[in-house]
């Protein structure tokens, strides 16, 4: 299998960003909500945009914090996250590369970082969301990228 080559700001599924999406569990494995991921008759319907915004986002080894802006840009997603008092009301920008996976039911972005690794990353600025800034924030989680198990050569 040819490695992959780790985009941070490509969303791995941009499906996860839909209604009626498929919810991979790692315990489960893929399932679909029989009415299509609707929760009431006010619900968007498959394939609508769903905002992120409000969603908790968990790392690897616990929760860092609540989505207070999502951008769904191709080759610019993003999550900014408040971390609240966990880095002292901080914000973390989170490339969406990032993204293992988004449990709509439970309102949960799930990350393939810790909790280390993402406090560890240069600070967010958003009057500094240069081109500049961009690459460094790219380049940090880029350098620690490690592929699933299924993508990595043995």
């Amino acid at each position: 299998m040819q490695p992959s080559i780790f985009n941070p700001w490509a969303w791995r599924d941009p499906s996860a960003l839909a209604g009626g999406y498929t919810q991979t569990t790692p315990s489960t494995g893929p399932s679909k909500d029989p009415d299509g991921g609707h929760d009431g008759p006010d619900a968007p319907g498959p394939g609508t945009p769903i905002d992120l915004v409000g969603y908790h986002v968990q790392a690897r080894d616990g929760r860092i914090g609540t989505i207070d802006q999502a951008s769904d840009e191709a080759d610019a997603g993003h999550l900014v996250v408040d971390t609240g008092p966990w880095i002292l009301g901080q914000k973390v920008l989170v490339p969406a590369g990032t993204v293992e996976r988004v449990d709509h039911l439970d309102r949960l972005v799930y990350v393939d970082r810790t909790r280390q690794e993402i406090k560890d990353a240069p600070p967010f600025d958003p009057a500094s969301f240069d081109p500049e800034y961009r690459d460094r924030v790219g380049s940090y989680y880029a350098d620690r990228h490690v592929p699933p198990p299924q993508q990595r050569r043995g």
